[in-house]
């Protein structure tokens, strides 16, 4: 697959992966577009693993990172794409918890509930 192509599936896959929430980045600077061209076009579009399996993993390398951010997009991102419900992703996040101890567990319990809220108030309206 040439350049344009990779860039192509990696600005689709973006897209899906955040549920359309992240603004694709143009093109231009180098980081995003290997980004796009690597992580999303090639990485995310593996198909052995499905999305949601994907999505947990990551939310839990987040949480034991402690990137409250980053875990609030990826938990939005997954309550809209229909890969985890809120009760699914509560009972997550006691488990990680117990694997990425408990003040990085609890410095995700505000951006967790957020994105909830956010998704519940979207799924209203719509």
């Amino acid at each position: 697959m040439n350049d344009k192509k990779r860039r192509e599936l990696g600005e689709e896959t973006i897209k899906k992966v955040y549920a359309g929430d992240v603004e694709t980045p143009p093109e231009g600077y180098l980081f995003t577009d290997v980004m796009l061209k690597q992580l999303f076009a090639e990485v995310w579009t593996q198909e052995k693993t499905s999305m949601r399996d994907k999505r947990i993993l990551l939310l839990g390398i987040i949480a034991e990172k402690g990137q409250a951010e980053t875990f609030q997009i990826q938990a939005k991102a997954s309550l809209k794409n229909g890969e985890i419900t809120p009760d699914e992703l509560r009972e997550l996040h006691l488990l990680m918890a117990q694997y990425c101890g408990y003040p990085n567990a609890a410095a995700m319990v505000a951006p967790m509930e957020t994105a909830i809220a956010e998704f519940e108030q979207e799924t209203k309206k719509s």
